[in-house]
Protein backbone atom coordinates (compact mmCIF):
# COMPACT_ATOMS: atom_id res chain seq x y z
CA UNK A 1 0.00 0.00 0.00
CA UNK A 2 1.39 3.57 -1.15
CA UNK A 3 1.72 6.39 1.19
CA UNK A 4 -0.86 8.12 -1.20
CA UNK A 5 -3.81 5.94 -0.55
CA UNK A 6 -2.67 6.14 2.98
CA UNK A 7 -3.15 9.92 3.06
CA UNK A 8 -6.79 11.61 3.17
CA UNK A 9 -7.66 15.02 2.14
CA UNK A 10 -7.82 17.18 5.29
CA UNK A 11 -10.67 17.66 7.32
CA UNK A 12 -12.02 21.42 6.26
CA UNK A 13 -13.32 21.55 10.04
CA UNK A 14 -10.05 20.86 11.55
CA UNK A 15 -8.86 23.61 12.97
CA UNK A 16 -7.43 24.77 16.12
CA UNK A 17 -9.79 28.18 16.35
CA UNK A 18 -12.89 25.49 16.07
CA UNK A 19 -10.89 22.53 18.32
CA UNK A 20 -12.85 22.51 21.96
CA UNK A 21 -10.06 22.14 24.31
CA UNK A 22 -11.16 23.23 28.03
CA UNK A 23 -7.74 24.93 30.24
CA UNK A 24 -6.47 22.13 32.53
CA UNK A 25 -7.07 19.28 30.30
CA UNK A 26 -4.43 17.41 28.43
CA UNK A 27 -6.19 18.60 24.94
CA UNK A 28 -5.56 22.00 25.19
CA UNK A 29 -1.79 20.93 26.80
CA UNK A 30 -1.56 19.01 22.96
CA UNK A 31 -3.58 21.99 21.43
CA UNK A 32 -0.94 24.93 22.50
CA UNK A 33 2.70 22.66 21.76
CA UNK A 34 1.12 22.20 18.25
CA UNK A 35 -0.35 25.00 17.49
CA UNK A 36 2.99 26.92 18.64
CA UNK A 37 4.74 24.10 17.08
CA UNK A 38 7.03 24.31 20.16
CA UNK A 39 8.06 20.25 20.12
CA UNK A 40 9.57 17.88 17.52
CA UNK A 41 8.04 14.55 18.75
CA UNK A 42 4.70 14.64 20.11
CA UNK A 43 2.74 11.14 21.04
CA UNK A 44 -1.10 11.24 21.51
CA UNK A 45 -3.21 8.87 22.67
CA UNK A 46 -6.71 8.54 23.60
CA UNK A 47 -10.36 6.89 22.74
CA UNK A 48 -11.84 7.62 19.48
CA UNK A 49 -13.65 10.77 20.07
CA UNK A 50 -11.25 12.77 22.16
CA UNK A 51 -10.17 14.90 19.58
CA UNK A 52 -6.30 12.92 18.18
CA UNK A 53 -7.72 13.38 14.14
CA UNK A 54 -8.70 16.72 14.10
CA UNK A 55 -5.66 18.00 16.49
CA UNK A 56 -3.58 16.15 14.04
CA UNK A 57 -5.07 17.63 10.84
CA UNK A 58 -5.30 20.87 12.21
CA UNK A 59 -1.67 20.59 13.00
CA UNK A 60 -0.62 19.90 9.42
CA UNK A 61 -2.39 22.89 8.72
CA UNK A 62 0.21 25.48 9.61
CA UNK A 63 2.94 23.31 7.59
CA UNK A 64 3.01 23.98 3.82
CA UNK A 65 5.29 20.75 4.01
CA UNK A 66 3.35 18.19 5.20
CA UNK A 67 1.53 15.34 5.29
CA UNK A 68 -1.32 13.14 7.56
CA UNK A 69 -1.16 9.65 7.12
CA UNK A 70 -3.89 7.71 8.45
CA UNK A 71 -2.65 3.87 9.27
CA UNK A 72 -6.15 2.86 9.95
CA UNK A 73 -6.32 2.23 6.38
CA UNK A 74 -3.69 -0.69 6.29
CA UNK A 75 -4.44 -3.82 4.43
CA UNK A 76 -2.04 -6.73 5.38
CA UNK A 77 0.82 -6.17 2.89
CA UNK A 78 4.13 -4.91 3.83
CA UNK A 79 4.83 -1.34 5.49
CA UNK A 80 8.64 -1.23 4.39
CA UNK A 81 8.14 1.37 1.79
CA UNK A 82 4.96 3.35 3.34
CA UNK A 83 7.65 5.88 5.33
CA UNK A 84 10.35 6.06 2.12
CA UNK A 85 11.35 9.96 2.03
CA UNK A 86 8.45 11.17 4.53
CA UNK A 87 10.98 12.52 6.44
CA UNK A 88 11.87 15.10 3.85
CA UNK A 89 8.89 17.14 5.16
CA UNK A 90 8.96 19.18 7.63
CA UNK A 91 6.17 17.66 9.51
CA UNK A 92 4.68 14.23 9.54
CA UNK A 93 1.63 13.02 10.95
CA UNK A 94 1.28 9.56 11.65
CA UNK A 95 -2.80 8.28 12.93
CA UNK A 96 -3.63 4.78 14.63
CA UNK A 97 0.42 4.54 14.95
CA UNK A 98 -0.83 1.87 17.49
CA UNK A 99 -1.74 -0.55 14.17
CA UNK A 100 1.84 -0.42 13.45
CA UNK A 101 3.49 -0.35 17.05
CA UNK A 102 1.37 -3.58 17.62
CA UNK A 103 2.86 -5.69 15.43
CA UNK A 104 6.03 -6.84 16.40
CA UNK A 105 7.40 -7.18 12.45
CA UNK A 106 6.57 -3.75 11.75
CA UNK A 107 8.52 -1.93 14.81
CA UNK A 108 11.65 -2.05 13.12
CA UNK A 109 10.13 0.27 10.10
CA UNK A 110 8.90 3.12 12.74
CA UNK A 111 12.37 2.44 14.21
CA UNK A 112 14.74 3.77 11.94
CA UNK A 113 11.67 6.43 10.91
CA UNK A 114 11.96 7.39 13.56
CA UNK A 115 15.61 7.91 13.46
CA UNK A 116 15.56 9.57 9.99
CA UNK A 117 13.23 12.21 11.07
CA UNK A 118 15.57 12.83 14.44
CA UNK A 119 18.45 13.53 11.73
CA UNK A 120 16.80 15.21 9.09
CA UNK A 121 14.71 17.52 12.22
CA UNK A 122 11.54 16.70 11.11
CA UNK A 123 8.96 17.29 13.20
CA UNK A 124 6.95 13.42 13.90
CA UNK A 125 3.65 13.53 15.48
CA UNK A 126 1.94 10.28 16.37
CA UNK A 127 -1.73 9.12 17.64
CA UNK A 128 -2.42 5.91 19.00
CA UNK A 129 -6.04 4.38 20.66
CA UNK A 130 -3.44 2.85 22.97
CA UNK A 131 -1.53 4.17 25.71
CA UNK A 132 2.27 4.03 24.83
CA UNK A 133 2.77 1.87 27.96
CA UNK A 134 0.61 -1.03 27.16
CA UNK A 135 1.85 -1.93 23.48
CA UNK A 136 4.50 -4.66 23.84
CA UNK A 137 7.63 -3.21 21.80
CA UNK A 138 10.39 -5.51 22.06
CA UNK A 139 13.06 -3.31 20.95
CA UNK A 140 13.85 -0.95 24.10
CA UNK A 141 15.70 1.61 21.75
CA UNK A 142 12.30 1.97 19.76
CA UNK A 143 10.42 2.65 23.77
CA UNK A 144 13.22 4.67 24.36
CA UNK A 145 12.74 7.04 21.20
CA UNK A 146 9.06 7.08 21.68
CA UNK A 147 9.33 8.02 25.38
CA UNK A 148 11.74 10.96 24.70
CA UNK A 149 9.13 14.00 23.12
CA UNK A 150 5.82 15.08 24.62
CA UNK A 151 3.64 11.68 25.92
CA UNK A 152 -0.09 12.63 26.74
CA UNK A 153 -2.82 10.13 27.14
CA UNK A 154 -6.32 11.63 26.26
CA UNK A 155 -9.28 11.22 28.77
CA UNK A 156 -12.55 10.57 27.72
CA UNK A 157 -14.42 14.34 27.63
CA UNK A 158 -16.43 14.66 30.89
CA UNK A 159 -20.28 15.49 30.17
CA UNK A 160 -19.96 19.19 31.28
CA UNK A 161 -17.79 19.24 28.71
CA UNK A 162 -19.18 17.69 25.80
CA UNK A 163 -22.15 20.14 26.82
CA UNK A 164 -20.22 23.19 26.38
CA UNK A 165 -18.93 21.53 23.28
CA UNK A 166 -22.23 21.71 21.33
CA UNK A 167 -22.09 24.95 22.50
CA UNK A 168 -19.26 26.03 21.31
CA UNK A 169 -19.28 24.22 17.45
CA UNK A 170 -22.91 25.58 17.60
CA UNK A 171 -22.20 29.34 17.90
CA UNK A 172 -19.45 29.03 15.28
CA UNK A 173 -21.72 27.31 12.93
CA UNK A 174 -23.73 30.25 13.47
CA UNK A 175 -26.89 28.10 14.82
CA UNK A 176 -29.35 29.67 17.01
CA UNK A 177 -29.12 27.53 19.68
CA UNK A 178 -30.77 27.37 22.60
CA UNK A 179 -29.35 25.53 26.26
CA UNK A 180 -32.54 23.18 26.34
CA UNK A 181 -31.84 22.28 22.95
CA UNK A 182 -27.93 21.55 23.63
CA UNK A 183 -29.34 19.46 26.58
CA UNK A 184 -31.83 17.25 24.72
CA UNK A 185 -28.91 16.58 21.86
CA UNK A 186 -26.53 15.80 23.82
CA UNK A 187 -28.99 13.53 25.50
CA UNK A 188 -29.72 11.49 22.19
CA UNK A 189 -26.29 11.44 20.79
CA UNK A 190 -23.53 9.06 21.83
CA UNK A 191 -21.57 10.61 24.53
CA UNK A 192 -18.37 11.40 22.18
CA UNK A 193 -17.01 14.65 20.60
CA UNK A 194 -17.13 13.10 17.02
CA UNK A 195 -20.97 12.01 17.77
CA UNK A 196 -22.65 15.63 19.08
CA UNK A 197 -20.33 17.07 16.02
CA UNK A 198 -21.98 14.91 13.84
CA UNK A 199 -25.09 15.73 14.92
CA UNK A 200 -24.74 19.42 14.25
CA UNK A 201 -23.62 19.22 11.07
CA UNK A 202 -26.95 16.85 10.50
CA UNK A 203 -28.87 19.99 11.85
CA UNK A 204 -27.60 22.49 10.34
CA UNK A 205 -27.39 20.70 6.74
CA UNK A 206 -31.23 20.39 7.61
CA UNK A 207 -31.91 24.05 8.09
CA UNK A 208 -29.90 24.87 4.81
CA UNK A 209 -31.34 22.25 2.60
CA UNK A 210 -34.97 23.47 3.66
CA UNK A 211 -34.12 26.98 4.17
CA UNK A 212 -35.49 26.37 7.84
CA UNK A 213 -34.60 27.87 11.22
CA UNK A 214 -33.31 25.73 14.08
CA UNK A 215 -36.59 24.41 16.01
CA UNK A 216 -36.83 21.40 18.06
CA UNK A 217 -38.73 19.41 15.38
CA UNK A 218 -35.75 20.19 12.76
CA UNK A 219 -33.55 18.47 15.13
CA UNK A 220 -35.88 15.88 16.00
CA UNK A 221 -36.21 15.50 11.77
CA UNK A 222 -32.44 15.96 11.22
CA UNK A 223 -31.66 13.23 13.85
CA UNK A 224 -34.36 11.35 13.16
CA UNK A 225 -35.69 10.88 16.17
Amino acid sequence: MSQLSLAVALDTEATFENFYAPFGTLQHTAMKCLSERSEEYIFLSGNAGTGLSHLLQAACKLERDSIYLNLGLLDGNSTDKIFDGLEQMSLVCLDDIHIILSNQCRQKAIFHFFNRCSENGTRLVLASHKRLNSINIRFPDLVTRLKSGVVLHFEDYRDDDLLNLIKYRATLMGLNFTHDWAVYIFNRTKRTAGSVVDALRKIDLKALTEKRPITLPLIKSALDL
